[in-house]
């Protein structure tokens, strides 16, 4: 058998690791946290390389997990949604869970604690299948749904992600579908290169929430190195090109990872903290402020299902 799950826990993490046997290459996630993707592991030099900006303990986690969400699922919607306040088939609705900052950020699942529905591994694959059922507990979203989320891991550094929402109200549904990862290659962003197929970029007003308007872009149409660039902003994919939609290399230790939404992740989301030593680089379903704006929004009709697909390609030189 080529690949292997195990169960662990380490600094205060429920874990389960998905592991290609032949490459070393390891998958970590974090049912309990949101869903979390805490490790995606390759060997570089013999040694191993965490490609993920993790919490390096749960207490971290839980002291900086309400300002940094890394790598957690965000469902039923991702960024901002001013005030928590939005108005769905001729209702306005307000939302119970807010920032500091007063508005709802990132949905209401990033911590919500996932079960374990499958897990398989043979000679080709590991595959790791969660599940969280929403019941619809806040007043402002008051929708049950299932929002199941599958890990796969593949030969030669390839890990695919899949969230599948299924609506169990007795409505239509608003939902956008998003995921917080940060990545880094112990490179410092500066000396990165980012490229990626977009030539439009979403519109922001002062809050980071779209307004509605998208607006010409071609800066990362060619690979740009990363120095002094500042980075919080939507990207509309062009998916008639061919390739990876989104590519992250770091020339100094010959890493590429390659990013590959389907026609369902039309919005590239990419971030640079201050501290840049790592860069968020998220797919969602639809523009921050979706459920204000419109700009992707999805409906779920009652009974049905919609799925979600993204693989990333870590390319060694």
């Amino acid at each position: 058998m080529s690949f292997n799950i195990q169960s662990f826990q380490r600094n205060g993490f429920d874990i389960i690791s998905l592991q290609d046997t032949v490459t070393q290459t390891e998958v970590q996630v974090l049912p309990a946290c949101g869903a979390a993707l805490h490790a995606f592991i390759i060997r570089q030099d013999g040694q191993p390389l965490n490609l993920i900006d993790n919490y390096q303990s749960l207490e971290e986690y839980q002291q900086q997990l309400n300002t940094s969400f890394k790598g957690v699922k965000l469902s039923p919607f991702a960024c901002r949604i001013p005030h928590g306040q939005y108005q769905w088939q001729q209702r306005d609705y307000q939302l119970q869970r807010l920032a500091a900052s007063g508005h709802a950020i990132h949905g209401l699942l990033y911590d919500a604690v996932f079960t374990v529905a499958d897990q398989r591994a043979n000679a080709h694959e590991a595959v790791l299948e969660l599940q969280y059922a929403y019941t619809g507990h806040d007043a402002g979203y008051p929708f049950a749904y299932d929002c199941r989320v599958s890990y796969r891991l593949l030969a030669a550094h390839v890990l695919e992600i899949s969230t599948t929402l299924v609506n169990h109200a007795g409505t239509a549904i608003p939902i956008m579908d998003g995921w917080h990862p940060y990545f880094t290659t112990g490179t410092p962003v500066d000396e990165l290169i980012l490229q990626f197929d977009a030539v439009q970029q979403v519109e922001f007003n002062e809050i980071l929430v779209g307004t509605g308007d998208l607006l010409p872009m071609k800066d990362f149409v060619q690979p740009r190195l990363l120095k002094g660039v500042e980075l919080d902003n939507s990207f509309w994919l062009d998916f008639s090109q061919s390739g990876p939609s989104c590519m992250l290399h770091d020339p100094k230790k010959g890493i590429s990872i390659d990013f590959y939404p389907d026609q369902n992740h039309p919005v590239l989301q990419v971030y640079i903290p201050p501290h840049r030593r790592s860069i968020a680089i998220e797919n969602l379903t639809a523009a921050p402020g979706a459920f204000v704006n419109g700009m992707g929004l999805q409906q779920l009709a009652p009974g049905h299902a919609k799925t979600f697909n993204t693989r990333i390609h870590v390319r060694l030189a």
